[in-house]
């Protein structure tokens, strides 16, 4: 055998078992859901009916409840999209010399780490109207008139549960923002220092550019958080009151489980798909655009 056939061999002998774990896993799951959107199929029966684009028709035209849940769904994304202005300027603090900043990177970071399902019990707990901590603050601070049913109020549930999400996400953006300026070369801000550049032009000129790429994944982890959404309105209310903080995703599960339309649930799972597809070809389009205007 030649070398040339030999190191081919090679090649394609430790690329086969990652391929086709891939393509069982990866590929035909996907496969399969587009199939099923295309059918009426109820989860256990062994035989099913293929009816076109009626699911994705029916998702349109004749599901309210699902263009309110999209709509629940923008609020995450435009509420942590507004909050990332604050995240890189705490990224930008923690990457100082401070005291106690390994402290802080690690306490900004314990909040992703510790199970979603746990954060949403605490904070379900917090929001309590009974015996709350968050309301017997505000009583404590004679706030009276802003204690409420932080869960049961129509106008301010969605706010509730997006607090609990900026909560738990921020701070992994925090940290992905901050490896980012540590790969920035500190003889671009030394050589800033000696032409008279202060902190706000350092950040617009230096600090923002070089981390253009890291905020590239932070807004993709944004769009596709936002439209995947469903463990903290699942846990902490779900979905109520009524339908009032039911995302997307929250929908799609139920119409699957408990109505048992998994063609439908199937259609709804290919539209997110399309959907952060989209959303995340046009933020690249529009990151890309800026950066070479």
């Amino acid at each position: 055998m030649s070398y040339s056939l030999q190191k081919k061999v090679i090649i394609w002998s430790f690329l086969f078992i990652p391929v086709a774990l891939m393509l069982l896993f990866l590929i035909y799951p996907t496969l399969q859901l587009f199939r099923y959107s295309i059918t009426n199929w109820d989860g256990y029966s062994e035989s099913l009916k293929y009816i076109g684009f009626d699911n994705y028709k029916k998702l349109i035209f004749d599901f309210p409840d699902a263009w309110q849940a999209i709509g629940n769904n923008g609020i995450y994304f435009i509420v942590h999209l507004l909050f990332i202005p604050i995240e890189v300027m705490t990224a930008v603090l923690l990457n100082r010399t401070i005291r106690g900043s390994s402290f802080f990177r690690f306490t900004v970071l314990m909040p992703y780490i510790i199970n979603g399902i746990a954060v949403a019990y605490m904070f379900s707990y917090i929001y309590n109207p009974v015996n709350g901590p968050l309301n017997e603050l505000l009583k404590w601070m004679g706030l009276e008139s802003l204690i409420t049913g932080w869960l049961s109020n129509l106008s301010i549930v969605n706010y509730s549960l997006v607090a609990v999400s900026l909560w738990r996400f921020s701070g992994v953006h925090i940290i992905l923002i901050l490896a980012g300026l540590q790969s920035i070369p500190t003889d671009l801000y030394e050589a800033a220092k000696m032409d008279g550049a202060g902190f706000w032009t350092q950040l617009r000129h230096i600090t923002l550019p070089g981390i253009r790429r890291v905020m590239e994944i932070i807004l993709f982890l944004n769009i596709s958080g936002a439209l995947l959404q469903y463990d903290i309105p699942y846990v902490m209310t779900g979905g109520g009151p009524g339908t009032a903080s039911s995302t997307f995703g929250l929908f799609s599960l139920q119409t699957a489980f408990t109505y048992n339309n998994y063609g439908l649930a199937s259609a709804m799972a290919v539209s997110l798909l399309i959907l952060i597809i989209c959303f995340s070809s046009l933020q690249n389009w529009i990151i890309k655009d800026r950066s070479e205007s």
